[in-house]
């Protein structure tokens, strides 16, 4: 991470307008803008939420079936600003109120992160406030420690520990990662090619279900079977904790190719419900294999956490859930407004960065790729 020049300072040292009462709360003005939410939110160190604003672009992008990297770029110049500023009024609170700023530096569509982060850096220039370069996917690997629901659905009951095992599934991302601790990394297993939440979205819009697929996909699932059609689970006889879901893509586009559309309900319910419940099954079997992982079996995690967009999945939620009980551990997830991008999990990430003292120093290069492994 050379080009980053990101600078890690005992608090004491730290540049510029820093919390000096050690009595009261960090407060954290978070952005996030790596891909089609333009969000921002106030968090504080114990683990409250002052406010959070979330604009979402999703209807700017559904006719196309997809996010339009350009269209969202423009799109959050156009709302940066606005959400900014409701996002302090809601939280009764004036910029100089705020001890750090924090922002997604990567990875994402890049048009996005550089509105966010130049809107981050220009606040802190002009207020002599500390900032932070967050790395998008470690907002969603802490956020479990701001808010989590337990298999109760009741939000903020659980407090997360380190160490932690890890499903981070995204439209994006798949990967099983042990986490430590802030900036502590360990990548167990990862997709070889399509993310859970791409395999959703491109399911959907072969079945004329419009974007965002993966809750509908949920949701039609819940009413279908589940044993209708048989779709291959790849991987699951090999040894190790990698995912490939584009055969069960290709298979689901190779079987609907041999019907007649337009579909009956009844199929497409039964059609997302067996669809579902092969990923479900890829996705439990490679956790199964990482929890006898040796690296992971040596560190003993005591919780079994989902975080990322595909964390909403009602019946991934409900099998990992089954698993961690399985395994005597506790299982947690963030609250549904939580899993898709959000500024509070910038934010928060943001508290757990500065808190020992990662600050960003002169001007960096945001990335639209930064593994959590190069932290």
């Amino acid at each position: 991470m050379s080009e980053e020049k990101i600078i890690r300072l005992d608090m004491g040292h730290l540049d510029g307008d820093t919390h000096k009462d050690s009595n009261r709360a960090i407060l954290c003005l978070g952005i996030e803008s790596s891909c089609d939410e333009t969000s921002a939110a106030i968090v504080d160190s114990d683990r409250n939420i002052l406010s959070h604003i979330i604009y979402s672009q999703i209807p700017e992008h559904q006719k196309y079936g997809g996010v339009v990297p350009e269209l969202a770029a423009r799109a959050h110049i156009l709302a940066i600003d606005e959400v900014i500023k409701q996002t302090l009024e809601k939280a009764g609170k004036n910029i100089s109120d705020i001890d750090v700023i924090a922002a997604t530096a990567g990875p994402g569509l890049i048009g996005g992160v550089l509105v966010g982060w130049m809107a981050a850096t220009g606040i802190a220039q002009s207020t002599n406030k500390p900032l932070v370069a967050v790395n998008h996917l470690e907002g969603h690997a802490l956020v479990p420690r701001l808010h989590a629901s337990a298999a109760n659905g009741k939000d903020g009951s659980m407090s997360v520990e380190f160490p932690y095992l890890l499903m981070l599934a995204s439209g994006g991302h798949c990967q099983i990662l042990l986490v430590r601790g802030v900036g502590e990394y360990e990548l167990i297993g990862q997709t070889l090619d399509d993310s859970a939440g791409e395999a959703f979205d491109k399911v959907a819009k072969m079945l004329g279900l419009g974007y965002p697929g993966g809750p509908v996909v949920d949701k039609r699932a819940g009413m279908g079977n589940s044993k209708a059609f048989n779709f291959p689970r790849p991987l699951c006889d090999k040894p190790g904790c990698d995912f490939s879901f584009s055969g069960i893509k290709t298979a689901a586009r190779t079987f609907l190719d041999k019907q007649t559309a337009p579909y009956s309900e009844d199929f497409i319910n039964d059609f997302c419900a067996s669809f579902q419940a092969a990923v479900v099954d890829c996705i439990i079997n490679r956790l199964t294999n990482a929890l006898n992982d040796e690296r992971v079996k040596n560190t003993a995690p005591k919780t079994l956490v989902v975080a990322g967009g595909v964390a909403k999945n009602s019946a991934i939620r409900a099998a990992m859930e089954k698993l961690a009980a399985e395994n005597a551990m506790l299982f947690a997830a963030p609250p549904m407004n939580l899993c898709t991008d959000n500024g509070a999990m910038i934010a928060w990430a943001g508290i757990e960065n500065y808190k020992l003292g990662r600050i960003v120093h002169g001007p960096i290069a945001p990335r639209p790729r930064w593994p959590l492994t190069e932290l």
